[in-house]
């Protein structure tokens, strides 16, 4: 038999039928065109249906099932066979459906199942298309459930994690599962997917895993404590009212306390930088979101030491307000309050992201969507200095409204 997908009458009917028959997955019940055939391409046409086709045609149209009896009878081959081997689309379907419906099973049994945020994270895997690729990655997905359902841990090694729940220490050094997870738990705490190493540390100490003791640290700045090396660094450059970084792996060399009434906790370095060289009271810096050493570094405090803890004025800042207060049961917010807001005038960036819930203060938020202005820590740094000068309690913010 002659090669027909190379024969120029045939190479590009063959072709058509191929198509046809991987979109329809082997039928042949359809019909192919050719347009603009050539004279080769014409006289097959005209062989295979017996009908005249005039030269110069600019179209002509001849069924699957014609080309499938002619090449029975004329060369002893059925069309599918004459075209090679194709793929079946409807069957690759319906495979992948069935793969993308055992991954959502597998979704529906994780501990997280349920939650807004897993539901938005699977969602949006599935709308752009993350979902179906991972079906050609064998037990990926698997891993990934596997790794969120022992978070959140506290203050775990991330290698030790990794091989306790996967059996590999590097499994979240690189790769798909490294991304998958990590833009799982930017779904989780409500922040964009991080977009740098040190976003990506951040995402990772929220879940309560430690990727690098030496990179975890807390900026402090009056802090005095007793306790090892560490203790006796702290207490001296509280003397001197020196800022002082402090290391999860300068902690964990020996038990650290903290001897003090009140930790006055902000966001932004230049608050404390302002506060440098003077006798204020206890204050760490978390510089965004906290770090392990800094819930570290607050887990040495002594019974009944109180937390007044801020953060700048955005969603993002009400959100980890929020989870500090809900995080430490002695802590109260330090200048967090409706009035706070709106003493300041609101012309900062617009408010970006979802609105959150201010439940020490509804009036916060109810202020924050009516102005839809951010109001950053550095413009209240003269009020925040007072604070800290005086050690004096914040009063007790009002919690009337409605709340979001």
């Amino acid at each position: 038999m002659p090669e027909l997908t190379t024969d120029p009458g045939w190479r590009r009917l063959l072709a058509a039928a191929r198509r046809s028959l991987e979109r329809t997955g082997g039928s042949l019940a359809g019909t192919v065109s050719l347009t603009a055939p050539d004279e080769a391409e014409r006289h097959v046409v005209i062989g295979v249906t017996g009908v005249h086709r005039p030269a110069g045609v600019s179209r002509v149209t001849i069924r699957l099932s014609e080309i499938d009896t002619f090449l029975r009878n004329a060369h002893n081959i059925d069309l599918p066979s004459a075209v090679g081997p194709f793929r079946d689309r409807p069957a690759e379907r319906a495979t992948l459906a069935e793969a993308r419906e055992a991954m959502l099973a597998l979704a529906a049994g994780s501990r997280h199942a349920g939650r807004p945020w897993f539901e938005e994270w699977i969602g949006s895997l599935r709308r752009d298309g993350t979902l179906t690729r991972m079906t050609r990655s064998g037990p990926l997905f698997s891993r990934v459930l596997t790794a969120l359902d022992g978070l959140p841990v506290s203050a775990e090694p991330m290698p030790v994690f990794a091989e306790r729940v996967l059996g590999d220490t590097k499994a979240f050094a690189e790769g798909p599962v490294r991304g998958l997870v990590l833009r799982a738990l930017a779904a989780w705490h409500q922040v964009k997917p991080p977009t740098g190493a040190e976003q990506e540390r951040a995402l990772w100490e929220m879940a309560g895993l430690v990727p690098d003791d030496l990179a975890s640290q807390a900026l402090v700045l009056n802090v005095p404590a007793t306790g090892g090396l560490l203790g006796d660094w702290l207490s001296s450059a509280a003397k001197a009212h020196v800022p002082f970084r402090v290391t999860l792996h300068q902690m964990r060399l020996a038990p650290l306390s903290l001897s003090v009434p009140e930790i006055y906790v902000c966001e932004n370095p230049a608050v404390l930088r302002a506060a440098a060289g003077h006798a204020t009271a206890p204050l760490i810096c978390t510089e965004g979101v906290p770090s392990v050493a800094v819930h570290t570094l607050l887990a040495s405090r002594a019974a009944g030491t109180v937390i007044r803890w801020r953060n700048d004025f955005d969603w993002a800042g009400i959100r980890l307000t929020a989870a500090a207060l809900a995080r430490y049961p002695d802590a109260v917010p330090w200048r967090m309050s409706g009035a706070d807001y709106l003493d300041v005038d609101a012309i900062g960036l617009p408010l970006t992201g979802a609105p959150a819930a201010s439940p020490w203060d509804h009036s916060l938020a109810e202020a924050m969507v009516a102005t839809g202005r951010s109001v950053m820590e550095e413009r209240l740094i003269g009020t925040l200095l007072d604070d800290l000068l005086r050690g004096t309690p914040t009063p007790p913010a009002p919690t009337g409204g409605s709340g979001l």
